[in-house]
């Protein structure tokens, strides 16, 4: 039995759940969120109000889609409960990044500005010139949205200029010695 599987999902009040053939639908006050559940596990509401999920067979594919299915129900509550956030920072001389309506606009050391649109459901905030701020209620969509802002400077291993997570390591290299 899978450990991560077995755990009960607890649905705080205020949290709407539907299952209907297959989909599971989370509402709640931050937004909404639906997925397929895998064809090897099951997803039952407990009168508790608890989701459980069950695997079909003892199968290696079964054990893996168990622990995922609870993992993934579990982060659609909490994120429609709480929410999810991913915090990046700009280093550079001159780099900056600034909100121009819906669109994250950002200087980072090319000789034009890198616009980058907000995609729905993602609100995007930059609280400092230095600091990116990603939330939204899909853990995934967060994730992604901060490595895409990411990508385009990622930070370089001999001055450590770029955009990085909060609390990344950079490993640094010593850059060229003189003629001798």
């Amino acid at each position: 039995m899978s450990r991560i599987g077995k755990i009960p999902v607890a649905v705080p009040a205020g949290v709407e759940v539907k299952i209907d053939r297959g989909e599971v639908h989370v509402k709640g006050p931050k937004g909404q969120l639906s997925m397929t559940v895998p064809s090897r596990v099951t997803v039952k509401q407990e009168p508790n109000k608890s989701l459980v999920v069950e695997r079909h067979g003892d199968d290696r594919h079964a054990k893996a889609f168990h622990g995922l299915a609870q993992r993934l129900l579990s982060n659609m509550v909490r994120g429609v409960t709480e929410g999810f956030s991913k915090e990046l920072e700009i280093q550079g001389v001159g780099y900056r990044a600034a909100l121009e309506g819906t669109n994250l606009s950002m200087q980072l050391g090319f000789s034009h500005a890198v616009i980058y649109p907000t995609p729905p459901g993602i609100k995007i905030e930059v609280p400092k010139p230095t600091t990116i701020i990603v939330s939204g209620c899909d853990k995934q969509r967060v994730g992604q949205v901060a490595a895409e802002i990411r990508k385009f400077r990622p930070p370089e291993p001999y001055k450590g200029k770029g955009i990085r997570y909060v609390g990344e390591y950079v490993r640094r290299k010593v850059g060229k010695t003189g003629a001798k």
